[in-house]
């Protein structure tokens, strides 16, 4: 060890000596560097721009997101162009319109995602850096402006801001996305609400009409009651309450049909009433169970149980009926996925539909569960909780 090394070493040791002191004497004051608080202010301005950009690019995002941009590249001046080469925003003081001349000719030229950088020796420099996702291709352009010339550190310091703001761009495409699926859907069990319901429905109360007149009214208006629901335009959510709700209606017109045939048993703790589930989650285990399970032996028992259990709220729809054996229920659970998915197997759709909405939403900790067997009839436990971000009515 060289005697110069052994100074810096004892140096050292005593000043995070001296530093330990003073944290013992001083345990209640925070202590911050200016690094420290350097990285905190680029870490709050980049959560500023996330939070414009999280919402597209648009006119008015990108008027949000420019000043932020500005701060976090150190630059005079930024713009913001779309995929198409539009100006979208700028910030800054040292626009002219020679320098909008310049700056949209760099952003068309980086549409192709090759940075320019634009040296003159009486004119600002400019970097016209792409937004390019990670799979490739350009969704708009961040141009910067800067006096001085630009050195290693501010091509990389650009580069950086690019791929972020690129990555916020990114995730707001994935949620505009999974908000489309969502709807797409939704519309897709709408479809799904089996077509012989409606028509065993609107036999059941054309047969009332003349034998039981204001039985058949109160069937009418429980059946405009259930499509106006099923077909109401909303979010991809809805409260426990209010599917229970649209479930009763369902099963007052089949039990019209089948008589003291079907019975219905429901056991709901009042406390998860206000559960938020995915819009129309329970009615296809609803159906499924009166369709697969029941009308093949011209009736039994439903039980629909919803219990409070911590954190989640467990939902189970059970029917005595005839059972499925459980290789052909993974086997039409297979085929209801692809495109040609009909008879027996289309019947599962529904169910294939919930269980991916609910993973989507929850996580894969939060499918449907379905026990049965051949004879021993079926039930259908879904498990959803109390509380999940990003997840309301």
């Amino acid at each position: 060890m060289s005697g110069e090394f052994a100074v810096v070493l004892a140096a050292a040791l005593l000043l995070v000596a001296a530093l330990a002191a003073v944290l013992v004497v001083r345990t209640r004051r925070v202590v911050t560097t200016p690094t420290e608080r350097a990285v905190h202010a680029a870490l709050h301005t980049a959560s500023l721009a996330a939070r414009a950009l999280r919402q597209g690019l648009d006119a008015d995002s990108a008027e949000t997101a420019v000043p932020y941009l500005r701060d976090l590249t150190g630059a005079d001046a930024v713009a913001l162009y779309d995929s198409d080469g539009n100006r979208l925003a700028r910030d800054g003081a040292i626009w002219s319109a020679a320098l909008d001349d310049r700056c949209d000719r760099a952003a068309h030229a980086s549409l192709s995602g090759q940075r320019r950088v634009l040296d003159g020796a009486d004119l600002p420099a400019l970097i016209a850096q792409p937004l390019s996702p990670e799979d490739g291709g350009t969704i708009g352009v961040l141009v910067v402006v800067t006096a001085a010339a630009p050195g290693p550190g501010m091509l990389g310091a650009v580069g950086e801001v690019a791929r972020y703001a690129a990555s916020q761009l990114e995730l707001a495409e994935l949620d505009a996305s999974r908000a489309r699926l969502d709807r797409a859907e939704v519309l897709a069990l709408r479809a799904q609400i089996s077509p012989h319901f409606v028509y065993n429905a609107l036999n059941t109360i054309a047969s009332f009409v003349r034998t039981d007149p204001d039985r058949a009214r109160e069937l009418i208006l429980d059946f405009a009651d259930f499509t106006r629901y099923s077909f109401r335009a909303a979010g991809p959510y809805t409260v426990l309450a209010d599917e229970l709700r649209n479930i009763d209606r369902y099963l007052t017109l089949e039990r019209a049909r089948f008589g003291t045939a079907l019975d219905v048993k429901l056991q709901v703790a009042p406390e998860v009433l206000n559960v938020v589930v995915p819009f129309l989650a329970l009615q296809p285990l609803v159906e499924n169970a009166v369709r697969h399970g029941l009308a093949g032996q011209r009736g039994g028992t439903i039980t629909l149980v919803a219990t409070d259990e911590g954190i989640d709220t467990v939902i189970t729809v059970e029917d005595d009926g005839v059972g499925m054996d459980p290789e052909a229920l993974r086997s039409a659970h297979a085929d209801a996925l692809g495109p040609d998915a009909s008879g027996d197997h289309s019947a599962h759709v529904g169910l294939t539909n919930v269980d991916h909405r609910l993973r989507a939403a929850f996580g894969n900790d939060y499918g449907l569960v379905v026990e049965t067997a051949v004879g021993a009839g079926t039930k259908v436990i879904m498990r959803v909780p109390k509380f999940a971000a990003g997840v309301h009515v």
